[in-house]
């Protein structure tokens, strides 16, 4: 098997041939890594590559294969993580002011998945502590969007899109605190689901009033089903965490959406869109009527106080890197500095005020999906663009608010509800463009089932960059 089949073999139908010892973990695992060797100097994917260690783990688990021992649901898969969870790999979060830190412990996660047999390559790039949509850092330079390379593959998530797309194997997980997970997928024509806050354990909390949520980045949606049941479920250490364990999504995506209503909005009455972005969302949003759901375009009411709230409280959250300005302000992401300093001197009093306001705002988006199954919008309001710019040529300038081409994301941070991003065309150009579907809090299943209904009316996974 050629080492282009193997890299884009969903993880599904990976596990069972490993299974049922029709693939050698250990030979699809050399040819993977050949293929990422060959590709990477181009993509940039990795912020580190852990190749010994994980032909180490393929030995290993053929070796548990051949003397018939106890075998999880990813046994022998390749999976990787963000630069920012495991304890026996550099952890560094995009940037030179953490370089070479190595926690002391997994987190619970990453132990999930290696329980199930799952095996860490290494951990994806990311933008400096997550602050930005631009896929490039101090510390790694630019991650190329597979489809276009030196273009932007979105947003902190975006090694991770990229190693998806390019076929680095099946597996890719992200974290989105205002679409991170989302904005690579739509960037680089995966799927990335942000599930209900909770829904994933998320240990240590980071400090962003709760909006950071931990899910899979896939080529297909019954991936992205399998990668979650097996990291979700409470933990004793994540005190959000929800109680409930994990459905049995994999077996349950066929239901669809037939007699579902499903409100559409092109752009939540608040953000600008790139036309050829719109064009392809607004097909997409039509095509549902044909799986039996309602879809209606209506006016989204809550919308009109989000870009308040997110500038000011993205802002906000970076103000605790204040304390690394003297050292590095010379060697961070301009734009990161210029967003820390925006916010430095926000009084307690202020943020108080905005986060009654955001509770107002979150409260609304509930009582709004009260009437609805599903909210269909862009992903993002853009195709890719040249990842050393922070906004496209044609949009306007400014010194950190990238956010004015994401205003569809964030909401659903604040609000916790489930949220996926499906490719659904491509740009004249060649690129990607995503579909967001939105449900109601906790409906993950119910995300995962839209998501899968768009997936067989309108497949993207044959569809690969010429790299």
């Amino acid at each position: 098997m050629d080492p282009e089949t193997i890299g884009f073999m969903p993880a599904v139908e990976l596990a069972q041939l490993i299974r049922t010892k029709e693939i050698s973990p250990v030979e699809y695992m050399r040819a993977l890594l050949a293929r990422i060797a060959e590709l990477e100097p181009k993509l940039n994917a990795f912020a580190y590559l852990a190749a010994d260690r994980a032909m180490d783990g393929a030995k290993k688990a053929e070796a548990e294969l051949m003397r018939g021992a106890p075998i999880g649901r990813l046994h022998g898969v390749p999976v990787t993580i963000k630069d920012s969870i495991t304890k026996d790999m550099p952890t560094q979060n995009g940037s030179k002011i953490v370089i070479g830190d190595q926690p002391i412990e997994d987190a619970s996660l990453v132990s999930r998945l290696r329980d199930e047999g799952a095996i860490v390559i290494g951990k994806t790039a990311m933008s400096e502590f997550g602050w930005t949509g631009v896929s490039r850092s101090p510390l790694t330079g630019i991650t190329s969007n597979p489809w276009k390379l030196g273009y932007n593959a979105g947003a902190s998530s975006a090694g991770a899109g990229t190693a998806a797309a390019a076929g680095y194997g099946p597996l890719h997980q992200g974290s989105d605190s205002a679409g991170s997970i989302r904005m690579p997928a739509h960037f680089s024509g995966v799927f990335g689901l942000k599930p209900s806050f909770g829904r994933v354990p998320n240990y240590p909390l980071p400090g962003s009033d709760m909006t950071n949520h931990k899910g899979p980045m896939t080529r297909t949606v019954a991936d992205s089903a399998l990668m979650l049941e097996v990291m979700a479920g409470p933990h004793f250490l994540d005190h959000t965490s929800l109680e409930v364990g994990p459905a049995n999504y994999l077996a349950r995506l066929r239901d669809g959406v037939k007699g579902r209503r499903i409100a559409y909005s092109p752009d939540l009455g608040v953000a600008r869109v790139d036309p050829e972005v719109s064009e392809l969302v607004r097909a997409a949003a039509a095509r549902f009527t044909e799986l039996g759901a309602i879809v209606e375009e209506v006016p989204i009411p809550w919308a009109k106080d989000g870009p308040e709230l997110i500038r000011f409280f993205w802002s906000a959250h970076t103000t605790g890197l204040t304390q690394y300005l003297a050292r590095w302000e010379a060697e961070m992401d301009p734009g990161l500095v210029a967003c820390i300093k925006h916010s430095q001197n926000v009084s307690v009093a202020r943020y108080q005020e905005m986060r009654a306001r955001k509770m107002i705002y979150v409260a609304n988006i509930h009582r709004w999906f009260g009437d609805w199954d599903f909210l269909l919008t862009p992903s993002a309001s853009v195709a890719a663009f040249p990842a050393d710019k922070l906004m496209p040529d044609h949009w306007p300038t400014h010194p950190w608010d990238w956010i004015m081409w994401a205003e569809f994301s964030y909401p659903f941070n604040m609000s916790w509800n489930p949220a996926a991003s499906v490719p659904c065309g491509f740009t004249p150009a060649g690129l990607p463009v995503g579909l967001q579907i939105v449900g109601k809090r906790f409906d993950d299943l119910g995300v995962l089932r839209a998501s899968a209904a768009f997936e067989q009316l309108q497949p993207w996974a044959n569809k690969r960059p010429r790299l």
